[in-house]
C-alpha cells in the first residue's frame, strides 16, 4: 500500500483507494486479535496471545489512518462537511464510534497503565468485542454492490465472537456445577 501510494498506483481514485485500504488492515487486525486467544486454546500454547498487544495497536494504528485519511483528504479538515455527512451516512457515526471505542483500548495498553486498573483493565478491554462488530456493521453499510468483503468479515467476527461466548458459558457452567457439588457435600 505504501509502495503503491509512493509510485501514484492508487488508481482512478486515490483517496478512495487508500480510505478504503486502510480500513481493510483495521478490521484485519481486529480479526487476527481477536483470533490469537482461541488460537492459543486449540494449540496449547502461548506464545500467540504475547502479540495480542501489538496487534490491537496496529487495528488502532489503521483505524486512525483511516479516518485521518477521510477527515484530512476526502473532507480536507472541513468540519462543517464532516457534521453535514453524517446524518446522510450513518455509516459514518458507526465508524466514529467504533473509532472512539478504539482510543482506550490504544490508551490502556502500555503495562503501567495495565497495573494501574487492575482488574478493570479487563473489563475495559471487553469493549474490543464491540468495536470488532461495529466495524463489520460500519463495513456492510458502507458498501454499496459487492458485499462479499463485508460478509466475509461478518462470518470470521461471528465465528470468533461465537468461540468467545461458547468458552465462556462452558467456563460458567463448570463454574455453577463445580460450586454447586462442592456445597452439597
Amino acid at each position: 500500500m505504501l509502495n503503491d501510494t509512493v509510485h501514484d498506483q492508487l488508481g482512478a481514485n486515490p483517496i478512495q483507494t487508500l480510505h478504503f485500504s486502510l480500513g481493510d488492515w483495521a478490521l484485519s487486525f481486529l480479526c487476527i486479535g481477536l483470533a490469537l486467544t482461541p488460537l492459543k486454546k486449540l494449540i496449547k500454547q502461548s506464545w500467540p496471545t504475547r502479540f495480542r498487544r501489538m496487534v490491537g495497536l496496529f487495528a488502532f494504528f489503521y483505524a486512525s489512518m483511516h479516518f485521518l485519511v477521510y477527515i484530512a483528504l476526502d473532507l480536507s479538515l472541513s468540519w462543517e462537511e464532516f457534521v453535514d455527512e453524517v446524518p446522510k451516512s450513518p455509516y459514518i457515526l458507526v465508524e466514529l464510534f467504533t473509532y472512539l471505542l478504539l482510543i482506550p483500548l490504544a490508551i490502556s495498553s502500555p503495562k503501567a497503565i495495565q497495573k494501574r486498573l487492575g482488574k478493570h483493565w479487563v473489563q475495559l478491554h471487553k469493549l474490543v468485542y464491540i468495536a470488532g462488530i461495529s466495524a463489520v456493521i460500519h463495513y456492510l453499510w458502507l458498501v454499496k454492490s459487492d458485499y462479499r468483503e463485508p460478509i466475509f468479515y461478518a462470518c470470521i467476527m461471528f465465528v470468533l465472537l461465537s468461540l468467545r461466548i461458547f468458552t465462556y458459558l462452558k467456563t460458567r457452567k463448570a463454574t455453577s456445577f463445580f460450586v454447586k457439588h462442592c456445597s452439597t457435600t
